[in-house]
């Protein structure tokens, strides 16, 4: 006979691994980490943080402005300390920015902390979503399209390293976001 919800033994079961855990969703830009994050983190009842946002917080700039005033070098670093400030927090949701996970040290830091996921969308998608903000550094650029390509052969490898793999498809976010909870019932830490 299946135990009911109030039933002693399904009080008894087991929390799942990813309890005590920041989950950190990486992937390219437009793979879906703000908007899909966002509901993860309401399902789950938790926080959610966007490192893109929190860094404009910090710096009281646009990420746009950084890039520009600063440099790509000067934006990870203080990329890596904003989430190094996140992830000594409570578990919640977190959205990186689609370079965070290239740095080897954010990678352990993040694998380390929480639990990565990888959003992975393929390029049509990706250029689908990110043709509709202009607010992308790195696609500011005539040739925008192949510089998307090429970020995207160039970075598949290191989001493979991600603990697990979601595929971000066309259509409601609600179905990534419950793909997300299915992976997550299966993680183990390592």
């Amino acid at each position: 006979m299946p135990a009911d919800s109030d039933s002693p033994a399904h009080l008894s079961d087991p929390v799942p691994a990813y309890e005590s855990r920041t989950i950190a969703l990486v992937g390219l830009m437009g793979a879906g980490k703000s908007t899909v994050g966002r509901r993860l983190a309401e399902k789950l009842g938790r926080q959610f943080f966007d490192s893109d946002h929190e860094i404009e917080k910090a710096a009281g700039l646009s990420v746009a402005d950084i890039f520009t005033l600063h440099g790509e070098a000067d934006f990870r670093r203080g990329e890596q300390k904003v989430l190094e400030r996140l992830l000594g927090e409570a578990p919640h949701v977190l959205a990186t920015g689609g370079g965070a996970y290239m740095n080897e040290e954010t990678r352990a830091l993040l694998r380390e902390k929480a639990v990565t996921i990888w959003l992975n969308a393929d390029l049509e998608t990706l250029w689908r979503r990110v043709q509709k903000k202009n607010t992308r550094p790195l696609l500011k650029r005539p040739d925008a399209k192949s510089v998307l390509q090429n970020l995207f052969i160039e970075r598949e490898p290191i989001y493979a390293q991600a603990d697990l793999v979601v595929h971000s498809k066309e259509g409601p976010h609600g179905s990534t976001v419950n793909a997300i909870l299915k992976a997550l019932k299966t993680w183990k830490p390592a």
